[in-house]
């Protein structure tokens, strides 16, 4: 009689076990169906624009790969800042080429793809790198000291969009220390230099 106890304690340990499996694996296959895809930005020059290919290629200011395919799924998920997103034109509708742009994307390497792009007007554009030297959040002013060791200092624009090791967001997500590495995409304002765009570097 013992035996038969054990023997059926066993089997509906193993069922229990079975249901518990099931229902880690259904859970798992459930987040990854939901999982979103992060929209990251880079600033550039846009080189050319493929209608027919649904591409976009886009002189990049880091060096990195500059084919873009255009977003033309718009089911697919994604984590986009609505604040800047509404700044933005989808990739599929923008036409102009030989324009400074900010690049939303996702994906990685020679994979990405464009969700949006954002023209940063006429310009002249300057590009600065160099580790953070002062920070004010409340007069909106970053010093950098560059690679030369001078020390240049912007204005943060209102619409400022900020590239950090979590995606892309609008002016608030900036927030660096003494001595973080930084790429700076400015303009002239008004006589003064302006940052349009922010990427965070990760230090060497």
């Amino acid at each position: 009689m013992a035996c038969k106890l054990a023997r059926k304690e066993n089997g509906m340990l193993r069922r229990i076990v079975c249901i518990s499996v099931l229902a880690g694996l259904t859970s798992f296959v459930s987040l990854a169906a939901v999982a979103q895809e992060v929209v990251h930005a880079l600033a550039g020059t846009v080189s050319s624009i493929n209608a027919s290919a649904k591409t976009i290629t886009v002189k990049t200011d880091d060096g990195s790969e500059g084919l873009f395919n255009d977003m033309i799924d718009s089911k697919t998920p994604i984590e986009f800042d609505p604040n800047i997103r509404k700044d933005a034109t989808a990739a599929s509708e923008f036409k102009s080429s030989g324009v400074r742009v900010i690049v939303y994307y996702f994906g990685y390497g020679s994979v990405r793809t464009a969700v949006a792009l954002r023209s940063l007007g006429a310009g002249p554009f300057t590009l600065t790198s160099g580790t953070v030297v002062n920070f004010s959040n409340g007069e909106r002013t970053l010093s950098i000291k560059d690679n030369s060791r001078v020390i240049k200092t912007f204005n943060i624009s209102s619409d400022l969009v900020v590239e950090t090791s979590t995606g892309a967001g609008e002016r608030t997500r900036f927030r660096p220390v003494k001595g973080d590495p930084v790429r700076v995409t400015a303009t002239m304002v008004n006589g003064s230099a302006t940052a349009l765009f922010i990427n965070t570097l990760v230090a060497n």
